[in-house]
């Protein structure tokens, strides 16, 4: 049987806005601002840009902790650099808003991603050590980061996603999704067979996929 993830499991039950400074970044300045869930106490830094209202279609990219990816630059994956095109995206726009929720590993953490790795070292794909750790493939959700667009006084989105079902999730939590922005980017040859096992098992929307792949590429992430 596949597990879930502590917390995760709890509702999301409301979030608590705590902190708010100015962060000037080398794509521009935004806002930071600071959220808690009430519920399971995950706390996820938001940035703003812009002045935000119900009517807008505003641009907004949900982005998953990828501590490999977003911090140490790993080519393994595709996340650090969907979180860089995000960024310059609502720069180039001039409105937009990030949440950055702390679900690392599509929700199993930073230690047991490291564990799905080794086995992914021995051959298998991203989903199948998921699986074989005893977890879902995806164990990740989204009520809390709607709660928070709500609170920001966002109905209606533009979501920078590849994953049809992170879009149905947020438009079950409430939110009006009106264009789904692609946030593909170009495969490297380390991250193609990770890319390719997110397409074909996780139904990600990514069309640059070379599909002749060598064995050792399924390996990656």
């Amino acid at each position: 049987m596949t597990k879930g993830n502590g917390s995760r499991d709890k509702p999301c039950n409301g979030v608590e806005r705590l902190a708010e400074a100015n962060l000037p970044t080398e794509f521009g300045l935004f806002r930071i601002i600071g959220f808690k869930s009430l519920a399971t106490k995950e706390e996820f830094p938001v940035l703003v840009k812009g002045a935000l209202d119900a009517e807008t279609p505003t641009l907004v990219r949900i982005h998953s902790q990828c501590l490999t990816g977003d911090v140490f630059h790993s080519l393994k994956c595709d996340c650090g650099r969907q979180l860089d095109r995000a960024m310059s995206l609502i720069q180039e726009e001039g409105r937009g808003v990030i949440v950055y929720q702390q679900q690392e590993g599509r929700g199993i953490g930073i230690t047991n991603k490291i564990r799905a790795y080794e086995l992914q070292d021995a051959g298998q794909d991203t989903v199948e050590a998921n699986l074989s750790l005893g977890f879902e493939a995806d164990l990740r959700q989204y009520e809390c980061c709607v709660d928070i667009l709500k609170q920001l006084g966002l109905r209606r989105i533009r979501l920078m996603s590849n994953n049809p079902d992170k879009i149905q999730a947020v438009e079950r939590a409430g939110m009006e999704v009106v264009e789904r922005v692609s946030m593909e980017v170009e495969p490297n040859e380390k991250s193609k067979g990770y890319m390719k096992t997110k397409k074909e098992k996780l139904g990600h929307l990514l069309d640059n996929l070379d599909d002749n792949l060598d064995a050792e590429e399924k390996a990656v992430i």
